[in-house]
């Protein structure tokens, strides 16, 4: 059986010829089979995808091999089924939307902090303050203990969260993570930016700290699993995949006592998306009798008005008829 080593990886780096640079990677991936996403703009690439092993390497040296993304630091883990079905190379604005200008990521950013050093941090109990980056359906999953969950929707609104809700932390040592890294650092730009002093970022993210951490003594300071995004769902703490599964309907993480539920049918609905699943079939149900009840009336109608041309025209066969 096939492994499949699946990559994710970002970096902020000025692309001057974003669509050239697109389309070698287009070709490059379809070349070597490669599937999953890859977006690229004028502050960077971020991209997450799988592969044969062969394949991967070959990537990854590619990658090395241009000056750009020599550097780009490959986070790696492995199934035994392909979690994409796809191969998508974008071009945007952002490869990590904010939606605010003057963040600079690749020259202004927030300190690294190792996966093995935050550990002893939080061992020795050291004060710092852990700040999830993520939006809330990832959150749900796991995070770290005692971390501050923004519970925001999506990675846009989180300038607006810190600035109505953690501005009084600017003097305090704060450790930002996400699941790969990419929106902690944004994070930590913006952060700067806005006046904190004392601001990190966990090196790689949430993925990186289990990497470093999986074979080391004690706790690992991490409570449940980490959402990726693609087929796996989630990995636990040593990277393997759970038993995790997504509502395609919704788009709701599902536990297994989620799919365990009388109110879950694959691909129909599940217990998040049940009540407007119904609501959404009752609406078009109601829609359809409305339309074939217009439509019932129109043919009446048009029946009405045949049969009475028809009639009109038997009266006047009458007439004829008489008069001969």
């Amino acid at each position: 059986m096939t492994t499949y080593h699946n990559l994710a990886f970002y970096k902020f780096v000025r692309i001057e010829n974003v669509s050239a640079t697109a389309a070698a990677f287009r070709e490059l991936t379809a070349l070597l089979d490669i599937k999953g996403t890859l977006i690229f703009a004028e502050e960077g690439l971020n991209g997450y995808v799988a592969a044969s092993p062969e394949s991967a390497e070959k990537f990854i040296a590619y990658c090395r091999a241009d000056e750009r993304f020599s550097d780009i630091e490959f986070k790696v883990s492995f199934s035994e089924f392909h979690p994409y079905t796809r191969m998508l190379v974008k071009q945007k604005t952002e490869i990590v939307t904010m939606g605010r200008t003057g963040i600079d990521p690749a020259h202004f950013t927030g300190k690294h902090v190792d996966g093995k050093t935050l550990k002893q941090w939080l061992d020795n109990g050291e004060e710092v303050i852990l700040l999830d980056t993520r939006n809330d359906y990832e959150t749900k999953l796991g995070t770290f203990k005692n971390a501050i969950i923004p519970d925001i929707k999506t990675f846009r609104t989180f300038p607006g969260w810190v600035e109505e809700n953690f501005l009084q932390h600017k003097n305090k040592r704060v450790v930002t993570f996400c699941t790969g890294g990419i929106r902690c650092e944004k994070a930590t730009a913006y952060m700067r930016q806005t006046g904190f002093d004392d601001v990190y970022q966990i090196q790689g993210g949430i993925l990186k700290y289990f990497e470093q951490t999986k074979q080391a003594a004690g706790d690992n300071h991490y409570e449940g699993d980490c959402f990726v995004f693609d087929h796996r769902v989630a990995v636990n703490a040593k990277l393997n995949k759970t038993e995790h599964d997504m509502c395609y309907v919704c788009w709701e993480t599902l536990s297994p006592e989620d799919k365990k539920s009388p109110l879950y049918k694959a691909n129909e609905y599940c217990p998040h998306c049940i009540d407007e699943t119904q609501r959404k079939l009752e609406d078009r149900k109601r829609k359809a009798i409305e339309t074939n009840q217009r439509a019932l009336e129109r043919r009446f109608e048009r029946a009405k008005i045949a049969r009475s041309k028809w009639d009109s025209k038997g009266e006047q066969s009458k007439l004829i008829d008489s008069n001969v």
